[in-house]
């Protein structure tokens, strides 16, 4: 008996010592650490714009109208809703993931006036699996270059130079595809 008795003690002190490190030193550590060394990511990324939270540039916004570039389409409840994100779950196979891709393609061309020998990037018609991907690819936002510079008045070289400055590379250098934050870029715009 007393021997388990001992082992009890042993093993109430063990999982009381570990809640205390794991659920209260450890994540206070984290804290410290991540405001002091990445305050700006460790809150979001939050983007305020005269004195106004606008978002945040890890999260997409739903953007319309010719003036602006636009994100991916969103599968995230009705559109770009942090609270429900996630992808649509629509398979290669289904008949609804291909009709919608083919109406966002028809709807992609006719909106950029685009020829139907132009390809349009698959990240114009498909969502992320988040729903909530902040991205474009540069072949996106090129084909939108023109739409956006005849909507506000500019030419189309000065969008196209506002694209080249809002290019984020390759992780690491070697990861991914260059791509353009959507709402850095519109922000850029509405400053010119």
């Amino acid at each position: 008996m007393k021997n388990i008795i001992a082992q009890l003690r042993i093993s109430l002190l063990a999982t009381i010592s570990l809640a205390v490190i794991l659920c209260g030193i450890y994540p206070l550590i984290v804290w410290v650490l991540g405001q002091g060394l990445f305050s700006a990511k460790a809150n979001g990324s939050l983007l305020v714009k005269g004195g106004r939270l606008v978002g945040s540039s890890l999260i997409a916004q739903g953007f319309s109208g010719p003036k602006y570039f636009h994100p991916r389409p969103s599968a995230a409840g009705q559109g770009y809703d942090a609270a429900s994100s996630g992808g649509s779950n629509l398979g290669p196979t289904s008949k609804k993931l291909t009709d919608q891709v083919k109406q966002r393609v028809t709807d992609y061309r006719t909106e950029n006036n685009l020829t139907p020998d132009v390809l349009v990037p698959a990240d114009a018609v498909t969502a992320s699996a988040s729903g909530l991907d902040p991205h474009i690819s540069l072949k996106n936002a090129l084909l939108q270059a023109r739409r956006v510079a005849k909507a506000r008045g500019l030419k189309e070289e000065e969008v196209r130079h506002l694209i080249k400055i809002h290019t984020e590379g390759r992780d690491l250098g070697i990861f991914g595809e260059p791509r353009i934050n959507v709402l850095m870029l519109n922000l850029a715009l509405d400053r010119e």
